[in-house]
C-alpha cells in the first residue's frame, strides 16, 4: 500500500465521519477503489494477527513479597519520652505475602524439546513461580534462562517434548522508520490475544528513567498494563520490539524495546549466561549547543573524567576531550554514545574522533568489559540520582561542616523518583538503610548503590543534610 492510497483511506474515514456528526447536503462518494484500498489495510492487520498470535504466551510470575513491621527510629522514641506522649503503637500484620503480576511474552525459538520466550525483566522479577499459558490453553511452569534489568529484556523456557509450538519471526528493529505501521498484541487485563495498531511516533527515545539503557521506540498503538512482554510488529509479521511500558496520566504514548537488543541479551545469556557488554571508562556530559556552535560540531560529548586503569585511561583519552565520532558515526550525546559503547563486543578496537585543545585528533580505544561495580552503579540513574563523595574541597565550597561526611547530590532529573522524595542538588545523604535500626553511613558511591539496588522493591531511607538540618526520605524506584 503507498502513500497515496493511506492518505485516501484517511481522507475517506474523516469525511465519513463528519457524516455522521454534522448534517449536510452532499454525498460522500466513495467509489469500489476506495473499499478496495480500506481492505487491503485490514488484509494486513488480519494477516499479523493470525500470523503472530499463536505464538504470543500468557505469563502470570508469583513473588513473595516481605512486609517490614514499622519502627519507632531512636531519634523519636526520645521525642516522646522527653513529652511524655504515649508511643505509637502499630497492629500486627503479615510478615509476607505473595503478589501475582501479569504480562506477555513470545515464543522465538525451540530446541531439543524447548520452547524459549522472550519477555520482559519486570514481568518475572524475583519471580517464585511462573505460569505460561499458550494460545491453545495449555499451561506450563517456567523456568528463568536469564535476565537483564539493565534493557529490562528476559528469557525464559517451558519444556514442550515433541509438541509443535508456533514461533514468531524476528525481524531487523535497526531499519524501522518513524511513521512505519505497526501492530501490538498481548494480553492486557488478561484479554488474551488483544491486537492494536499504530505508527512508529519516534525512535531512539531515552531519558525516561525507566532502564539504565534506554533506547526505546515510540508508538501510538495502544498498549497497557498486561501488555508488557508481548510483541510490537510490522506489517509483515515480523517482531520488531517488546512491549514494554506506558506513561501515566498520558493516551497514545507507549514504549518498546527494540529487537536488535533484544537478540544481544538472548545470544548472550545463551552462550555465556550473562550479558557481555563493552566498557570505556569515562564520565560524559552532552555539548551544550553554544560549545558545539564554537567547535563546530552538530554534536559530542565532553569527557569530564577518565577513570583510571580503565580503556579510555590506557588509549590517552584526557578530562576535556569532546568525543564526535564512534568508529565514524557522529555521536548524538551520551545516551548514544552509551548504547554504542554497551553493543561493543570487548577487545574490539574502535577509532574515537575527538575535539582537544581545538584541534581534531583520533585515537584508536580497545574496548574492555563491563566490570560490577559499572553496572551496580547504574542503579542510580533509574532514580534520576547523581552523587559524588564528599570531599574537604566541597565541604568548603558548599559551606558544610566538618563533622559531616557522606555523598553529595550533584543532579537531580526533574519527575524522576529522587525528585519525587524531594532531594535537591547539594544536599548530603549522610546514611543510609533499608529500615531505621540498620541505618549505616554511606561511605561510597558503589556502597549507596549496591543499596539501593538491594532495597529496589521496598525503598531504601536516607538520612540526609540540608543547610544545619537533618531528615529522613525514603527513595524507592517507580513500579
Amino acid at each position: 500500500m503507498n502513500t497515496r492510497q493511506l492518505l485516501k483511506v484517511a481522507v475517506l474515514t474523516t469525511a465519513t465521519a463528519v457524516s455522521f456528526l454534522t448534517p449536510v447536503k452532499a454525498q460522500v462518494n466513495v467509489t469500489p477503489e476506495d473499499y478496495k484500498v480500506a481492505l487491503s489495510l485490514q488484509k494486513v492487520i488480519e494477516s499479523v494477527a493470525e500470523k503472530v498470535r499463536p505464538a504470543v504466551v500468557d505469563i502470570t510470575s508469583v513473588s513473595t513479597v516481605k512486609f517490614q513491621h514499622p519502627t519507632i527510629p531512636p531519634e523519636f522514641r526520645d521525642f516522646f519520652k522527653e513529652f511524655g506522649f504515649p508511643m505509637p503503637q502499630f497492629p500486627d500484620m503479615p510478615q509476607e505475602f505473595e503478589r501475582k503480576s501479569l504480562g506477555s511474552g513470545f515464543i522465538v525459538k525451540v530446541k531439543n524439546g524447548w520452547a524459549y520466550i522472550l519477555t520482559n525483566n519486570h514481568v518475572i522479577d524475583k519471580a517464585k513461580k511462573i505460569r505460561v499459558k499458550l494460545y491453545n490453553g495449555d499451561v506450563y511452569t517456567a523456568k528463568v534462562v536469564g535476565a537483564d534489568p539493565k534493557t529490562d529484556v528476559a528469557l525464559i523456557k517451558i519444556k514442550v517434548g515433541n509438541k509443535k509450538v508456533p514461533v514468531a519471526k524476528l525481524g531487523d528493529s535497526d531499519k524501522i522508520k518513524i511513521g512505519e505501521l505497526v501492530i501490538a498484541i498481548g494480553n492486557p487485563y488478561r484479554l488474551d490475544g488483544s491486537v492494536t495498531h499504530g505508527i512508529i511516533s519516534a525512535k531512539g527515545r531515552h531519558g525516561l528513567g525507566l532502564n539504565p539503557i534506554e533506547n526505546f521506540i515510540q508508538t501510538d498503538a495502544a498498549i497497557n498494563p498486561g501488555n508488557s512482554g508481548g510483541p510490537l510488529c510490522d506489517i509483515y509479521g515480523n517482531v520488531i520490539g517488546i512491549n514494554t511500558a506506558i506513561v501515566r496520566n498520558a493516551q497514545g504514548l507507549g514504549f518498546a524495546v527494540p529487537i536488535n537488543i533484544a537478540k544481544k541479551v538472548m545470544h548472550d545469556l545463551l552462550k555465556y549466561g550473562k550479558v557481555i557488554r563493552g566498557w570505556l571508562g569515562v564520565y560524559i556530559e552532552d555539548v551544550s549547543p553554544e560549545v558545539a556552535a564554537k567547535f563546530g560540531i552538530k554534536s559530542g560529548v565532553i569527557v569530564t573524567k577518565v577513570i583510571k586503569d580503565s580503556p579510555a585511561y590506557r588509549a590517552g583519552l584526557k578530562s576535556g576531550d569532546i568525543i564526535v565520532t564512534y568508529n565514524g558515526e557522529q555521536v548524538k550525546g551520551v545516551s548514544d554514545l552509551q548504547l554504542k559503547v554497551v553493543n561493543t563486543k570487548p577487545g574490539d578496537r574502535v577509532r574515537l574522533g575527538i575535539i582537544r585543545n581545538g584541534r581534531r585528533e583520533t585515537i584508536t580505544v580497545k574496548i574492555g568489559q563491563m566490570p560490577q561495580h559499572e553496572i551496580v552503579a547504574d542503579a542510580l540513574s533509574t532514580l534520576g540520582l547523581s552523587v559524588q563523595k564528599l570531599t574537604p574541597e566541597l565541604k568548603q565550597k558548599l559551606g558544610i561542616p566538618d563533622n559531616i561526611s557522606g555523598l553529595v547530590v550533584t543532579d537531580i532529573k526533574p519527575g524522576s523518583p529522587a525528585d519525587d522524595a524531594g532531594l535537591k542538588e547539594g544536599d548530603v545523604i549522610v546514611s543510609a538503610g533499608t529500615e531505621p535500626q540498620n541505618l549505616k553511613p554511606v561511605k561510597s558511591v558503589e556502597a549507596f548503590a549496591k543499596l539501593v539496588e538491594k532495597a529496589k522493591d521496598s525503598g531504601v531511607l536516607l538520612k540526609v543534610y540540608r543547610n544545619g538540618f537533618s531528615f529522613f526520605v525514603v527513595l524507592k524506584a517507580e513500579e
